[in-house]
């Protein structure tokens, strides 16, 4: 029986392991333990119980104000002393490109454990947008053993890096989540969210915003608020903006400063199922989340991008998302041509998802069963 060891630390690596927690779990060819630094505490708690996913290491690593440098030797020495050295693992599991993915995979390097790599391959070509995550996930490249890449896009990033082995398209895991959530969220559940979001009229085209990144602080998420108050004005009666605020004062401050118009509802930071569901019932979904990005075309939602630069090039390509950054020109005339535009409307929320088909984990767990 081999030994895995999951080892994340925020929300998004949580929902895409999910689903490969439950596979290997259940496989009598795996044993499986679970442990979490806690780099989201609280929103990687909900997706925890919501995915009913046992822990069996809880770092909880953060720390007021927290520098990267602090967070990345603290996590490095407390993985290696808490878990790898307390047990013996035949592969370490990171999923993306976040602080906890670089120190787990520096960590399990150090105990030469092999390292799985989930969603590897994502490259936005600039390594400081996003930062840390460009650095992060081309490091922890280098030192994994098995890279599980969503698209071919990402295995071709790869084989340009030298990487060529034991590098499988499987799609992405994302797809395997968001499916098996929505199940989830039964009648019951159904009625419960519609009423306590009372307050948003969902008989109006739903505009769902989520912007949150480091590259967008300061001048760029102002712009971004300008072309929300817009896009809010043109149609008050048409439409509805849903923006779950971010904690982080740098846009917190300023989304509850600027965005003040009656179709403009500020709410609080989403769980994930309250997030898919809302994705579900949205119209158009802007944001500057890769996640967002690989889920919203299986539900048929025109994603626009408010980045710069995307990692996740596929949706471009495809046809599923529109890149418009935080100019606020760009960001009003995308929204409105989709808001007006029929036919273009239905050109991207028709255009097939690039990232899976919710088959990923099935594809992974054959794979290093063979191993």
């Amino acid at each position: 029986m081999k030994k895995v060891l999951f080892l994340f630390g925020t929300r998004p690596e949580a929902i895409k392991m999910a689903p490969l927690i439950e596979r290997f779990s259940t496989d009598s060819r795996f044993e499986v333990k679970v442990a979490v630094t806690a780099q989201h505490r609280e929103m990687l708690d909900q997706v925890l119980s919501f995915f009913e996913i046992p822990v069996d290491y809880d770092l909880n690593v953060m720390k007021p104000n927290q520098t990267l440098h602090q967070l990345t030797a603290d996590l490095i020495s407390r993985i290696t002393n808490e878990v790898l050295l307390k047990d013996s693992f035949d592969y370490v599991f990171v999923q993306g490109d976040t602080t906890t993915v670089l120190a787990s995979a520096l960590a399990a390097f150090y105990q030469k454990i092999k390292i799985v790599h989930i969603e590897a391959g994502l490259r936005s070509g600039n390594m400081h947008s996003p930062f840390p995550e460009e650095m992060n996930r081309v490091l922890t490249s280098r030192m994994a053993n098995f890279h599980f890449c969503p698209t071919e896009t990402s295995r071709e990033n790869l084989l340009r890096e030298n990487i060529s082995e034991n590098v499988f398209v499987v799609g992405n895991t994302v797809i395997d989540a968001l499916l098996t959530g929505l199940k989830k969220i039964d009648e019951t559940s159904e009625a419960k969210l519609m009423s306590r979001f009372s307050n948003i009229a969902f008989d109006k085209k739903i505009i769902l915003v989520t912007c949150h990144r480091r590259e967008n602080f300061g001048k760029p998420f102002e712009e971004i608020c300008e072309a929300l108050l817009e896009i809010a004005h043109s149609q008050p009666n048409d439409i509805e903006i849903v923006y779950p605020v971010h904690l982080n004062p740098n846009i917190k401050e300023i989304a509850h400063q600027k965005l003040l118009a009656p179709n403009i509802k500020l709410i609080a930071p989403l769980d994930y199922p309250e997030l898919i569901w809302m994705m579900n019932r949205s119209h158009i979904i802007l944001t500057d989340s890769g996640g967002i990005q690989e889920e919203a075309p299986s539900l048929g939602k025109p994603v626009l991008v408010l980045r710069e630069v995307t990692e996740r090039t596929e949706g471009v390509e495809a046809g599923t998302a529109v890149l418009v950054g935080s100019k606020k020109d760009k960001i009003v005339a995308e929204t409105r041509k989709l808001l007006d535009d029929p036919l273009y409307y239905n050109a991207i929320s028709k255009a097939s998802n690039p990232y899976g088909d919710g088959s990923t984990s099935k594809q992974i767990i054959e794979i290093l069963a063979a191993d």
